[in-house]
């Protein structure tokens, strides 16, 4: 199903001229539950990955013993708790049943689970250039594979530690599949979903703009405060390119841990597809009623921190270089 983000409710470029030039394109992915391929653009969904080349493990998570859940736990957790909410019950009635409440109790208080070596990364997702316009081609690559270690790292920020691949998907053959963490924790495992690509226009948060513009954005709001931030900056969502989120810092200089060069975003992996207000939410899913569980607007179920976002930046000089991610 197509995706649609609302109109803005004014045209602020027009109204401030000085933001046109700092308008972005982003292109939010709007991930839904689905059973995505690895032909296919997705969160969460299995890779197009080469038999030839070695999957990545974590191996600051490599056991022998790891506090966490198995994938097959987490995912009987979900589809546990989506049945339970959408059945009825009298008044009273408890939601789980005891074998219910087992699984799900397991999986919200973690257990000690054997692990035998460095732990596979998880798939996280899965972006082909022909879904995504703008997204860079390093070597005339038109894929762009990320996973993740599903654990916190604290040199990470307490995030988990990322990987990237660039692929020619014409040079992948031979594809296999991802090898199975025996342990992860829950809220970094992604849900599989589809995407449902979207273009749309977006601005520096209000902390990123110069002195000048950022003084006529306050004298536009006149006392309502956020305005600008919360409907017509930056966009909410799982997305590519665009504007960066920041959100509880203010920001701070990064550039190409390889070249020094300056760094742009590249993908931001977001806890919430849209906030509270719902001034970024799609008009398709606005419309009819949604069950309790899982939320309309947590597709993916990943929880970065405080609900917040995992961006990554690659190199503007070459974004084959490593990457550099920001937690907001």
């Amino acid at each position: 199903m197509v995706r649609t983000t609302p109109p803005r409710p004014v045209d602020i470029a027009a109204l401030i001229p000085g933001l046109a030039p700092l308008a972005r394109t982003t292109v939010r992915l709007h991930p839904r539950p689905g059973e995505p391929t690895a032909a296919d653009s997705s969160i969460g969904g299995p890779l197009l990955w080469p038999s030839d080349e070695p999957w990545p493990t974590c191996p600051e998570h490599a056991g022998p013993v790891l506090e966490g859940a198995s994938v097959p736990d987490v995912l009987a957790r979900r589809r546990i708790l989506a049945e339970a909410w959408a059945r009825p019950r009298p008044p009273g009635q408890n939601l789980l049943t005891e074998r219910e409440k087992l699984v799900v109790d397991r999986v919200d208080d973690g257990e000690e689970i054997a692990v035998d070596g460095p732990l596979p990364m998880v798939p996280v997702a899965q972006l082909y250039a022909r879904d995504v316009p703008g997204l860079p081609s390093p070597g005339g690559a038109d894929l762009l594979q990320v996973l993740w270690c599903p654990f916190d790292h604290e040199d990470e920020g307490y995030v988990p530690t990322t990987a990237l691949r660039w692929r020619v998907v014409a040079d992948v053959t031979d594809p296999v599949e991802a090898p199975l963490p025996a342990a992860v924790e829950e809220h970094y495992l992604p849900q599989p979903c589809v995407l449902h690509p979207e273009e749309v226009t977006e601005y520096p948060a209000p902390h990123c703009l110069p002195r000048d513009l950022a003084e006529r954005v306050r004298e536009w709001e006149d006392g309502d405060h956020g305005r600008y931030q919360l409907t017509l900056a930056v966009a909410d969502g799982t997305k590519a390119g665009g504007h960066g989120p920041w959100s509880f810092s203010d920001p701070f200089p990064m550039s190409c841990p390889d070249c020094s060069a300056d760094v742009t975003p590249l993908l931001t992996l977001a806890s919430a597809e849209w906030d509270g207000l719902g001034a970024w939410q799609p008009v398709e899913d606005a419309e009819g009623e949604h069950p309790p569980f899982p939320s309309p607007n947590e597709p993916t179920m990943l929880m970065i921190g405080r609900s917040y976002n995992l961006q990554l930046y690659a190199c503007t000089a070459d974004a084959a270089h490593r990457h550099v991610s920001n937690m907001q």
